[in-house]
This record gives C-alpha cells, sequence and structure tokens, in this order.
C-alpha cells in the first residue's frame, strides 16, 4: 500500500456525534472511493439547514474542481440515503489553512505550528489550550504553550485519546509553509500529468 493509499485510510481521532455521525458514515466511504477522505461533518443552521462537509485529497490538497467532484459523488448518495429529515443546503469545502487537526497525521504534520486544542477532561486542571505542537508520538503530543503563565506549567501532554478538538491558529508562517505545501503538491501534480521524465528529454536541436 502506498503512502497516500494508507493516510486515505487513516482513521480519525475527533469524530461526530448523532446525526452528524451517521452522515460522516455515509460520506466517508464514498470520499474514500475518489481518492479523498473526510475531514469534518457539520450541520448547522446557517442559510435555514447546512450540511457542511470537509473533505481533502490524500496529499492535503483541495481544488474548488475537488470539492465540485466530491459534491457530484456524494450527492445522489446522500439523497437516497435521506439522513437528514429537512431540506437542506450540501456545502463541501476544504479544511483551510487555519485546518482542523482531526487524524494523528494532522498533528505530525503540523508539527512546530501553534494551535488550539479542547480536551475531553481536565489535564493540568484545564481542558483548553493554545500552543504549539512537539514531540508527536503514537498516543499524543505535547502543547506548549506561547503565552506562558506565571506560576502555570508551560507544557501540557495531552493524550490522543482525550483530545475533543484541535485546530491551527493562522499566523505568518503557518500561511507561508501552507503555500509552499501546495505549489509542492500541485508541482507534483502536473509532473504526474504529464507523464514523462525531465531527465529523458532529448536535445532535438
Amino acid at each position: 500500500m502506498t503512502d497516500n493509499a494508507a493516510s486515505a485510510y487513516e482513521p480519525r481521532l475527533v469524530t461526530e456525534t448523532g446525526v452528524d455521525a451517521r452522515i460522516a458514515e455515509i460520506v466517508e466511504p464514498v470520499l474514500a472511493s475518489i481518492d479523498m477522505r473526510l475531514v469534518r461533518v457539520r450541520l448547522s443552521g446557517q442559510n435555514g439547514l447546512t450540511l457542511q462537509i470537509m473533505a481533502e485529497r490524500t496529499d492535503g490538497t483541495m481544488t474548488v474542481e475537488d470539492c465540485e467532484a466530491a459534491s457530484r459523488a456524494l450527492s445522489p448518495v446522500l439523497d437516497v440515503e435521506d439522513p437528514v429529515e429537512k431540506a437542506y443546503h450540501l456545502e463541501i469545502s476544504s479544511p483551510g489553512i487555519d485546518r482542523p487537526l482531526v487524524r494523528k497525521s494532522d498533528f505530525e504534520r503540523w508539527q512546530g505550528h501553534l494551535a488550539r486544542c479542547d480536551a475531553s477532561v481536565l489535564i493540568n486542571g484545564r481542558k483548553r489550550f493554545r500552543g504549539f505542537i512537539r514531540d508527536v508520538s503514537d498516543t499524543g503530543f505535547i502543547v506548549e504553550r506561547d503565552q506562558p503563565v506565571y506560576g502555570e506549567e508551560n507544557r501540557a501532554e495531552i493524550p490522543f485519546s482525550a483530545l475533543a478538538e484541535a485546530k491551527l491558529v493562522l499566523t505568518d508562517e503557518l500561511i507561508r509553509e501552507s503555500l509552499r505545501a501546495d505549489k509542492a503538491a500541485r508541482d507534483a501534480a502536473n509532473d504526474d500529468d504529464t507523464g514523462k521524465d525531465p531527465s529523458q528529454d532529448e536535445d532535438l536541436a
């Protein structure tokens, strides 16, 4: 199995409950069939009733065309399964730069960047943390506060099993890194499209 294929099947650490969980069960295999993976499902009262499905390709990219392809694949399945009793607006979106972190590979990928994290249990006397992602392991990660508070621990170890929610904080460094990663992914996609090894070019002059 390739790295991309393995990442496509990587389970999420942060999952939904209730109706959102039922929708996630429906859409996840459909997205996998078109080489995408689910990031988050959220049914909200925005614009009447909006079903937001956040997804991405296994390389972390998600173009407007990808969103349209996901919508075409998901709409008929959702119409048949009908998990939402009322009429709703379907919105397919990319995770964005200040993205949710829902898989272990997300924490590995964005290690060193600033994030907000919520725990499901008290850790060092609190549930909410803001700081830099450090020391990602198989079982958890460290949050190192970007704004230390006198008399309080500056580092907290958060087990993945206690993670309720996590999201990157928008910073200049994050924007620069995201732009670099997006360019690298697009360049790789263009190389794949050509199917040509530049080293094999012949001088026809």
